[in-house]
């Protein structure tokens, strides 16, 4: 499961992004853990100056305004991915990467 984090004071760039990421999880059946954080020192922990911003597992991934759809069905894909090849989990040939592709 996806931790997902959108970091923003309340405004309607960040609630639109809560509401298309809870959605697209949604259509494509990817069980996700969304959560809203609104708290200033909280999103500044994260070095991030301009919201609405995302934090995927821990790493933010974007900031400053609402992302695509492309790139949140490219968030959830890579769960989507592990869930329809779980058999290439604990493959050792098999390297995980991150979301710039490199070998995480």
């Amino acid at each position: 499961m996806k931790n997902i984090k959108v970091l923003g004071t309340g405004c309607a760039g960040c609630k639109t992004t809560v509401e298309m990421i809870n959605h697209l999880a949604e259509e494509k059946s990817v069980t996700i853990e969304l959560e809203k954080v609104e708290d200033l020192q909280k999103i500044m922990a994260y070095g991030v100056m301009s919201t609405p911003a995302v934090v995927l597992d821990g790493k933010v991934v974007h900031t400053g305004g609402i992302p695509t759809h492309e790139k949140v069905e490219q968030w959830l894909a890579t769960e989507l991915s592990t869930r329809i090849c779980p058999d290439r989990m604990g493959d050792e040939n098999h390297h995980e990467r991150d979301l710039n592709g490199y070998e995480a």
